[in-house]
C-alpha cells in the first residue's frame, strides 16, 4: 500500500507492505464553508463572554497575541476579523498592538511576520515580538502557587483589554495547546518556563496527551494565564488540510474546554495492542520545521510502540535541528538518553529547552528512534542522538528482519494530530 505522511508542505508518499500495517489517523471534519463568517459569528456570539463589540470601548488600548511560525494558526484570516470587530466598536489603529508569542523560541524576521500575518497587518499595525530573557521589556502579573513570581510581557499586561487567539490541538505534556498558553509560556519570562517545564512536573504521569484538569503542567499555565486577567480568547480546530473545522470563542476556561473537547473527540483514536514499529510525522509544515518541534509527533508514536519496539519519524526540518540552540547543545553534551535523564534529574541542572531533550530521552529508553529528514544529513541527525534513516522503505525492511516478517506496523501520517491509545 502507498501512504502519504504530512511532511513539510507537499507531503511523503512512502510504500508499504499490504499486510500487517495499521493506519491511524484523527476524525477527519470538513473545514466550515464560510471561515471568516464563523469567526464573526463567534465574536459575536462568545461562551461565558458578552459579544466583543460590547466588551471593549473606544478608548480602550488593545493587546492581541498570536501565535508564532511553529504553529499553523489561520492568522492572516482570524486577526482581520478581530481587528474588524475592533474597529466597528472604534478602537483605532495606533490605539492595537499585536504580540508575536514566542516563548522560548527565536524572533520572526520581516518575511516570516508577513507569511505569518500578511502584508497589509506588518505594514498598519505595530508589532511586538517577546524576548523571554528580556526582564525589561516584562511586568510581574502576581504571584504563581508555586512560589515563584510570573512575569509576562508588559505591552500585554498595561493594555485595557486582552485577546489571546489560538489553535487547539493534542499537547504532549500540556495536554492541549491554545487557551492560557498564549500567555504561559507564550509570553512569560525564561524563569517561568523552566518552572512549568521541568523535570519532576514533566515527569508526573498526568502531564501528556488529552489531559487538562489534573495535569500539573496545564494547571500551572491555566493559573499564570488568569493571573494577567485576559478578557477574550479566539481559538480554533483543524483539520489535516489545515482548514478551520470549529471557532471557539470567549472566557478562557469555558471557550477553551469546549474546544479542547472537540479536539479530543476527533483526535483520540484506540488500538488493541501496541506495535513493534510506529512511523509518524510532525503534521507537516509548519509544525515539522525542526527536531525540536518533531519529538511532539516521536511522543504520540511513543504512547503506542512496544517496548524494545521503534519509532521511524518523517520530518522536513526546514530550521535544522535548530543549529546553534539550547536543544543542540544539550544533546551533544549528554550523547546518550541515559546520561541525558541523569544530568536533567540532577535538582541543580536547570537549562533552556531540556524539557524536550527530557521527554525524547524517555522515549528512547524504551524504543529505538529513527529521523527521516532530507534537508539533516545523517551526521547532523546522529547529533541528536536519533537514528538516521534514508530511506523510510528501506529502514523499516531492516526492522522487518529484525522483528520477523509478521511484526506489526502503525502509520499515523498526521502525527500528533491524533492521539493513539492502547484500549484497555
Amino acid at each position: 500500500m502507498e501512504v502519504t505522511l504530512s511532511y513539510g508542505k507537499t507531503g511523503l508518499p512512502v510504500k508499504l507492505p499490504d499486510d500487517n500495517v495499521t493506519v491511524v489517523r484523527p476524525v477527519f471534519v470538513p473545514g466550515l464553508a464560510d471561515e471568516r463568517a464563523a469567526v464573526a459569528d463567534a465574536l459575536k456570539h462568545p461562551i461565558g463572554r458578552p459579544a466583543l463589540k460590547d466588551m471593549v470601548r473606544p478608548s480602550n488600548t488593545v493587546a492581541i497575541v498570536f501565535c508564532d511560525a511553529t504553529r499553523p494558526v489561520p492568522n492572516r484570516l482570524i486577526l482581520p476579523v478581530l481587528l474588524g470587530e475592533l474597529k466597528s466598536a472604534g478602537v483605532g489603529r495606533d490605539q492595537i498592538v499585536l504580540i508575536n508569542a514566542l516563548g522560548t523560541h527565536r524572533p520572526s524576521p520581516p518575511q516570516e511576520l508577513v507569511e505569518l500575518l500578511g502584508e497589509d497587518l506588518v505594514r498598519k499595525y505595530r508589532i511586538v515580538q517577546h524576548d523571554c530573557c528580556d526582564r525589561g521589556t516584562m511586568a510581574p502579573a502576581g504571584r504563581l502557587s508555586t512560589g515563584l513570581e510570573l512575569w509576562v510581557n508588559r505591552e500585554y499586561l498595561s493594555a485595557d483589554s486582552k485577546i489571546l487567539t489560538g489553535f487547539i490541538e493534542p499537547h504532549f505534556f500540556a495536554g492541549f495547546s491554545g487557551g492560557g498558553k498564549l500567555v504561559f509560556p507564550g509570553i512569560a519570562s525564561l524563569e517561568n518556563t523552566k518552572e512549568a517545564h521541568g523535570y519532576r512536573i514533566l515527569s508526573h504521569a498526568s502531564s501528556t496527551w488529552g489531559i487538562t484538569h489534573g495535569n500539573l503542567v496545564w494547571e500551572l499555565l491555566t493559573e499564570g494565564a488568569l493571573l494577567t486577567a485576559p478578557d477574550f480568547i479566539v481559538n480554533v480546530t483543524l483539520n489535516s488540510e489545515k482548514a478551520i473545522t470549529r471557532v471557539f470563542a470567549g472566557e478562557l476556561r469555558a471557550a477553551h474546554a469546549r474546544g479542547a473537547e472537540h479536539a479530543k473527540q476527533t483526535a483520540m483514536r484506540a488500538v488493541r495492542e501496541p506495535f513493534d514499529v510506529v512511523i509518524t510525522t510532525n503534521s507537516g509544515y509548519p509544525l515539522d520545521r525542526n527536531v525540536y518541534q518533531t519529538v511532539k509527533g516521536i511522543s504520540a508514536a511513543a504512547s503506542i510502540v512496544k517496548d524494545g519496539g521503534a519509532i521511524i519519524a518523517a520530518a522536513e526540518c526546514i530550521d535544522g535541528i535548530p543549529a546553534g540552540s539550547h536543544f543542540q547543545e544539550l544533546l551533544q553534551r549528554a550523547g546518550t538518553p541515559e546520561r541525558a535523564l541523569e544530568l536533567i534529574a540532577d535538582p541543580d541542572f536547570s537549562m533552556q529547552d531540556q524539557w524536550q531533550v527530557q521527554l525524547q530521552a524517555e522515549i528512547q529508553m524504551r524504543a529505538d528512534v529513527y529521523l527521516y529528514s532530507h534537508r539533516l544529513s545523517q551526521d547532523e541527525i546522529c547529533t541528536t542522538m536519533l537514528k538516521p534513516c534514508e530511506r523510510i522503505e528501506d529502514t523499516l525492511a531492516e526492522l522487518l528482519r529484525k522483528y520477523g516478517p509478521d511484526a506489526r506496523i502503525c502509520v499515523l501520517p498526521e502525527g500528533p494530530q491524533t492521539i493513539p491509545y492502547v484500549e484497555a
